[in-house]
């Protein structure tokens, strides 16, 4: 099986209008329903809309939550290519063969003020998307890393991840979505995490009491210790923020 391709955007709004990521986002998720009618190998690139596709699947849509720590406002995207590289991929690089016209007419030209985006690959431990879709599955909220490494460590992080994060957070509610290595770069990684409120919370508070912040709450040392292990790999900014899927998205509580 080829690996899986992904793409995360992040999309930011000023002046501070509250309402444009809302419609920024009901734009993107109502136009990508239409699009789930399509063929899976069929491709269009359009006035105002850039390439419809299937194949170009977009899996998560979410509001960044302004205090857990980012600039404000902003939207952040995922993005399934189905295929990988010669699928959705290649559908989404094909677009600007010759700088077509249709390239720069958009729906949201005032919508957006900036936006960034990471290419991803998925490592080993990756769960299918396309199968966890199938399964219907559902989170109030996703935890979202983005983190830099020595460049040339983003495996081995996210190899440590998968062996020693995720069964700590398992047990503490977290459900894993994605270990992405962000490509055409060799010093930047991404996790996505499905959580529940009350199980992010208690997360929080057994991290306090390890660090004898909380002497109500059950201190899991493992949360300290995995700190420790993942400064062997980090060589500049790490954040988690939380996202709240947009209702109508693929990953939003039905």
């Amino acid at each position: 099986m080829a690996r899986g391709i992904y793409l995360m955007e992040e999309v930011y709004f000023h002046p501070m209008n509250s309402t444009n990521p809302r419609e920024y986002l009901q734009w993107l998720v109502n136009y990508k329903k239409e699009d789930e009618k399509r063929g899976s190998g069929e491709a269009e690139l359009t006035q105002g809309l850039s390439v419809r596709s299937r194949a170009i699947d977009l899996v998560g849509a979410f509001y960044a939550i302004g205090i857990t720590g980012h600039e404000q406002f902003k939207a952040v995207t995922l993005w399934d290519c189905h295929g990988g590289w010669d699928g959705g991929w290649r559908q989404q690089l094909e677009i600007y063969e010759g700088v077509k016209p249709q390239l720069f007419l958009s729906a949201i030209d005032d919508l957006r003020h900036k936006a960034f985006s990471r290419p991803m690959g998925a490592v080993n431990g990756t769960p299918d998307l396309q199968q966890l879709r199938a399964d219907e599955y559902t989170s109030p909220f996703f935890l979202h890393e983005v983190a830099t490494v020595r460049p040339g460590a983003a495996l081995d992080y996210l190899a440590a991840v998968r062996e020693e994060r995720a069964p700590i957070l398992a047990d503490h509610g977290h459900k894993l979505v994605g270990l992405y290595e962000v490509l055409l770069s060799d010093s930047e990684v991404v996790t996505f995490w499905g959580v529940d409120l009350d199980s992010h919370l208690e997360t929080q508070r057994a991290f306090d009491g390890a660090l004898g912040l909380d002497a109500e709450a059950k201190a899991d040392q493992r949360l300290v210790d995995w700190r420790k292990t993942a400064r062997q790999y980090l060589e500049g900014p790490w954040r988690e923020t939380l996202l709240a899927p947009f209702p109508g998205s693929v990953l939003a509580p039905r």
